[in-house]
């Protein structure tokens, strides 16, 4: 892969990551917490947000698994399948940095810094 045909998979990559996180993300959200599904399902599930995203993030990185194995075993999946579960992936690590940065600053504000 040359350097311009990895720079198109960055642009690329980064548009679809905005449109999902920006754009397709508010379908998830209730009230004004884009993370308040993670924050909902961490309460239902007696546990934190971060938990409950990492249960979530953890059904995407098995799929990716699966990708690599059956691609050592020969079986090629579709150029379309590996970019929606790498793209879940990457998203889910952001979600996880706004769920932590959220948590630092709840904390922060919590000590009067």
């Amino acid at each position: 892969m040359t350097i311009d045909e990895f720079d198109a998979v960055v642009a690329r990559r980064l548009e679809r990551v905005k449109h999902t996180l920006v754009v397709k993300g508010r379908e998830y959200q209730r009230g004004d917490d884009r993370l308040s599904n993670f924050k909902n399902s961490g309460a239902t599930l007696r546990s934190t947000p971060e938990d409950a995203l990492l249960g979530q993030w953890a059904k995407h990185v098995t799929s990716i698994v699966d990708l690599v194995q059956d691609l050592r075993a020969g079986k090629v999946a579709t150029r379309a399948t590996w970019d929606e579960k790498l793209g879940d992936a990457i998203n889910y690590l952001i979600l996880l940095e706004g769920l932590t940065f959220d948590r630092l600053d709840d904390s922060v504000r919590e000590v009067g810094v």
